[in-house]
């Protein structure tokens, strides 16, 4: 489970710091999810990233469309500097801290006719409340474009380095917030229903999650693995005397995923567009 709490503090921290290696390893999704945002993306007006994280889909939205404004909110004051000091250059895309659930009066009274989020929409404690919040946000008939990981069957990286760290399968399905709590397309599709979207679909999206690179790619994949991820979070409840052979465990887990110079995952996720109902603001 990872809540807003966790991403104000010390999670939002560490993706700050990591959110080059983060990036990287969402880079095989990074243009499907960006060609279906600019499928449905308007010339001008506004867009709100949620959860934008260090900016990289709201900026790569910014550079597409120039006479759009891009707006990046976050939970994390970290990753809203990395955003902010990233569109240092860039006119048309700013980013705040802000909690779309609760939004402040300012950015209630902005008006969007598009919001988007890489993998940012996971974590809310009631989801059908947040859906709806994003939606009370955007015009009606505003496009909402998002993505979220499948199930952990789908994604390597998950079930592999968690039980190499504990010699056990973790729990990473089921619906708490976290990177899995959408992984139910039919439950996806009944979220987005109670909270005011119409027209849902929803798509596939594979990639090879990259962990590490380099000349050496293990080496720089268990760097990455340690600090993010469900192996991260493994680590941080193994017994101090036990933690050498966990580390063993996890640096042959990763060795065995090597090729050439790259460690990397089947990764797999889905991408959701949807319309705003037509109730008022």
């Amino acid at each position: 489970m990872t809540d807003a709490d966790q991403w104000r503090g010390r999670v939002g921290e560490v993706w700050a710091e990591e959110w080059r290696r983060t990036d990287r390893s969402f880079a095989g999704l990074a243009p499907l999810l960006d060609a279906a945002i600019l499928a449905v993306a308007p010339e001008r007006s506004a867009a709100l990233d949620v959860g934008c994280g260090a900016g990289t889909t709201g900026l790569a939205l910014a550079a597409a469309r120039p006479g759009l404004r891009v707006t990046g909110v976050d939970l994390s004051a970290e990753l809203v500097a990395v955003a902010a000091e990233r569109a240092a250059a860039v006119p048309n895309f700013d980013a705040e801290v802000a909690d779309v659930s609760a939004p402040s009066a300012s950015l209630v009274a902005r008006r969007f006719d598009l919001a988007v989020s890489r993998h940012g929409v996971m974590f809310f404690a009631d989801p059908v409340a947040g859906l709806s919040a994003i939606r009370r946000l955007l015009e009606p008939g505003a496009r909402l474009v998002f993505s979220c990981f499948q199930s952990p069957a789908r994604n390597a990286w998950a079930t592999e380095l968690g039980p190499a760290v504990a010699g056990t399968l973790p729990a990473l399905s089921g619906h708490a917030p976290g990177p899995f709590a959408f992984a139910d397309p039919d439950r996806v599709a009944a979220l987005l229903d109670a909270a005011g979207w119409t027209h849902a679909e929803v798509h596939a999206a594979e990639w090879r999650y990259v962990a590490g690179e380099g000349a050496d790619p293990v080496a720089d994949a268990l760097g990455f693995a340690t600090r993010i991820g469900p192996a991260a979070r493994a680590l941080a409840e193994v017994p101090a005397g036990e933690r050498d052979a966990a580390f063993a465990r996890l640096r042959a887990a990763l060795d065995r995923r090597r090729t050439g110079t790259t460690v990397d995952f089947p990764a797999a996720a889905w991408i959701w567009t949807a319309r705003a109902s037509g109730d008022p603001r």
